[in-house]
């Protein structure tokens, strides 16, 4: 069932359609707008909307300059002849449609890629007319060989008519109105004054108005003018045959109509997606419950409305109650607008909305001081009120406005709570505005409907035009009459007229706006402390993320100077190596040596304190074992297991089972050269113990490298190096390195109650 047209009138939806007509490229999408009207299928309304999506956020859809050649197509199929310039339209417009086909397929998401199968294919048409015609809409030279060959013969002949004519001026000089040559009736003349055309030898073509002049066609150029009149005739026959043909082409394109239809659909889309933009519109969710929920809802057509919010669900009617001119008509006029463009393919006016797909809108709308104009009297209310409780039904939307006004307000209020019954019985859905306050009463002890009103300011005397859910509407009669300074004595004699009952409602209902009032400004502040909150969290975040971004920098710093001065560190004791190996420059490379290594330990960072449980037992460290009553080195920590040498045994034994021995300290001669960092930072102590059990490679066989140059220096002999076991891959780097050095002379394992293959003996070469 389509929707009641009045209703749609009622709630300003032509003014809808004629938004989306502005925003229209072509006269098809205008048309289209201005036939658009709701729709029940659920499918189709939200294939609409992702069309919509795609044209937001995906295809940018230009139709400018595309007309509607509907016309156009017809005259040529009835056989009529088009001219030029209709033809080059034509073509124009099919190529914009062929133009923007391309574009689809390019950009879009997929949902305008199946609009756009309805655009045909004429690029046969296009080519054949714009090689045909010339932008003016002229028959090109070479649009037939006949045509190029007529106009060829055409322009020399001409040309020899002008030339002769140019002799013929001189001996006709004395008989000329005027010295020139001329064109009338298609035929070169001259023009001959009217007294003296019998001297002359010639055929009279024509004559002025004032008929003192007649134009001559001299003797002598008459057989070339025929000539030419032959040509011209054959030419615009030529002529007429490719325009009969390129206008057979355009009506045997049957997909031409097809094409147009969708241009048409598109330009709608596109205007849909214009109006979104430019009114700030947001994309409805249908559901299936029944339920509507608008949030932040505004009229569309109101400049600088106020945002409500809108819930229908378990409250299935909404009662909105209030002084005039409060914006009862314009909520309820909200909702309606919110659910026809819904339904339509439209975005909607709200923050957020959750939408029904209805069968109908079914409204009774006359409000005399809103935009419409009233239904004038008691029988027009019941007829529509008729239709309405006719058709209501839980996938209708039910819009009264002023229920129960023009008669009697006792009757009309127990009319009206009939009304509401039957709808309620019906499980209708809707909003109902009125001024009887016996439906407030109702509303509060019925269930599925619930009071609402209009916010007024008191001291200003005008509305806020807040919805106000679960709040019965005062009139503010007395109020606003006390304060518009009438009288007390009148005053106080309404009141008393009112009853004691009226003076309890008022102020009750003042009461619950004054809690109302005092829990939003609550409210206010505990949003207000809650965004202070906010922005104070966001601030230390910021800052903590400055400090990491101001720590990693200083680390980045100090690691590129680390590697610089590694990097120099290095490259020096290349040079002292090579320098060492002069006996002469010994003495000096050992010192700069030393010095070096002490600088490095002075900037070296202290390590990480560690707390150490029990016995600080490292491999390599000698351990005495009372269970065997014998002392050795350790080999392996495996745990809370050691793996100690004891003589040629390996034994297994407890961490707690052994005790520490303190390693005695190796004393170099006096007045030799140490290695400083082996055993201490002493430049008189060397060690010829080499620990580099963890080490990577390249560290270890670094080490090694030095600690082989001093001890070739200082002469000391062998050299104990610890590498442990393992898998054996450091053991085999380090000694493929000692058979490359030319100051080692030997190396083997250490004997195996001395580490066995963990350590390699070292001998330098003296």
């Amino acid at each position: 069932m389509p929707f009641d047209a009045r209703a749609l009138s009622a709630l300003d939806f032509p003014r809808i359609r004629d938004a989306l007509a502005e925003r229209s490229s072509t006269s098809l999408g205008v048309e289209r707008a201005r036939a658009l009207a709701p729709s029940d299928d659920a499918g189709r309304i939200a294939r609409e909307l992702d069309e919509v999506d795609d044209a937001l956020f995906g295809v940018s859809l230009s139709l400018g300059g595309i007309q509607d050649i509907r016309e156009l197509h017809a005259r040529a199929a009835e056989g009529r002849v088009l001219s030029g310039q209709e033809l080059l339209n034509a073509a124009y417009s099919l190529d914009g449609a062929m133009t923007v086909k391309r574009a689809i397929h390019a950009n879009s998401r997929g949902p305008l890629r199946e609009v756009a199968l309805g655009l045909g294919e004429h690029a046969e048409l296009i080519r054949r007319v714009l090689s045909a015609l010339d932008r003016d809409g002229g028959v090109r030279d070479d649009a037939s060989p006949r045509l190029r060959d007529l106009r060829k013969r055409i322009e020399p002949l001409r040309g020899r008519i002008r030339e002769r004519l140019a002799a013929t001026l001189e001996k006709w000089a004395d008989v000329l109105q005027e010295n020139i040559v001329t064109i009338r009736r298609d035929r070169y003349v001259l023009p001959v004054q009217a007294s003296r055309v019998s001297t002359v030898q010639g055929i009279i073509v024509d004559a002025s108005a004032t008929g003192q002049t007649y134009f001559v066609e001299p003797a002598a150029v008459t057989q070339l003018n025929n000539e030419l009149t032959r040509l011209i005739l054959d030419e615009e026959a030529e002529v007429r045959r490719i325009l009969s043909e390129l206008s057979g082409l355009l009506a045997q394109d049957a997909e031409v109509p097809m094409t147009l239809m969708t241009i048409g659909e598109l330009d709608l889309i596109a205007a849909r997606a214009r109006l979104a933009r430019d009114w700030r519109l947001n994309r409805p969710e249908a559901v299936t419950d029944g339920t509507y929920d608008l949030r932040e809802a505004r009229h569309p057509l109101i400049e600088n409305p106020v945002a409500n919010d809108i819930r229908l669900g378990e409250t299935k009617l909404l009662l909105i109650t209030g002084p005039n001119m409060g914006g009862k008509t314009a909520t309820l006029k909200t909702l309606g607008l919110a659910v026809l463009m819904h339904q339509c393919g439209l975005y909607v006016a709200a923050a957020r909305a959750r939408l029904p797909v209805v069968s109908d809108v079914l409204v009774d709308i006359g409000d005399e001081q809103s935009i419409e104009a009233s239904l004038s009297t008691f029988a027009s209310h019941l007829k529509h009120l008729r239709y309405v409780l006719r058709y209501a039904s839980p996938d209708t939307l039910v819009l009264v406005d002023e229920l129960g006004s023009g008669t009697d307000p006792d009757e009309g209020a127990a009319l009206s709570q009939g009304i509401i019954e039957t709808l309620l019985a019906q499980d209708a859905r809707g909003i109902i505005t009125s001024h009887l306050s016996p439906l407030k009463l109702f509303a509060l002890e019925t269930p599925g409907l619930k009071n609402a009103s209009m916010g007024f300011d008191l001291e200003t005397l005008a509305p806020t035009y807040h919805l106000q859910v679960g709040q019965p509407g005062r009139s503010y009669a007395l109020a606003i009459a006390r304060r518009m300074g009438l009288p007390e004595n009148v005053l106080a004699r309404a009141e008393g007229l009112l009853g004691p009952e009226a003076g309890i409602m008022e102020r009750m209902l003042e009461g619950l706006e004054r809690e109302r009032a005092e829990l939003a400004a609550q409210l206010a502040d505990t949003a207000s402390a809650r965004r202070e909150a906010e922005a104070e969290l966001g601030r230390v975040r910021q800052e903590r993320d400055t400090l990491e971004a101001r720590r990693s920098e200083m680390l980045a710093e100090a690691a590129q100077k680390a590697e610089t001065l590694y990097a120099d560190a290095i490259e020096r004791v290349r040079s002292l190596r090579a320098r060492a190996q002069e006996d002469s420059a010994r003495p000096r490379v050992m010192q700069e040596l030393r010095e070096l290594r002490t600088a490095a330990q002075k900037v070296r960072p202290a390590p990480p304190v560690r707390e150490e449980r029990g016995d600080p037992i490292r491999v390599g460290n000698i351990v005495d074992v009372p269970a065997y009553n014998a002392s050795g080195q350790v080999l392996e920590l495996r745990g809370d297991n050691l793996v100690v040498q004891l003589g040629v045994m390996k034994v297994g034994v407890k961490r707690r089972d052994v005790r520490l021995k303190p390693q005695p300290k190796v004393t170099a001669p006096v007045g030799r050269g140490a290695r400083s960092g082996f055993a201490g930072t002493s430049p008189s102590t060397f060690s010829n113990e080499l620990q580099l059990r963890g080490l990577g490679v390249e560290e270890a066989v670094e080490e090694l490298r030095t600690a082989v140059l001093e001890a070739h220096a200082l002469k000391e002999s062998p050299l104990r190096v610890v590498h442990g076991k393992g898998q054996g891959v450091l053991r085999r780097l380090l000694r493929d390195y000692l058979k490359t050095d030319k100051k080692v002379e030997s190396f083997h394992d250490a004997e195996p109650n001395q580490g066995g293959h963990g350590v390699t003996i070292v001998n330098i070469r003296r």
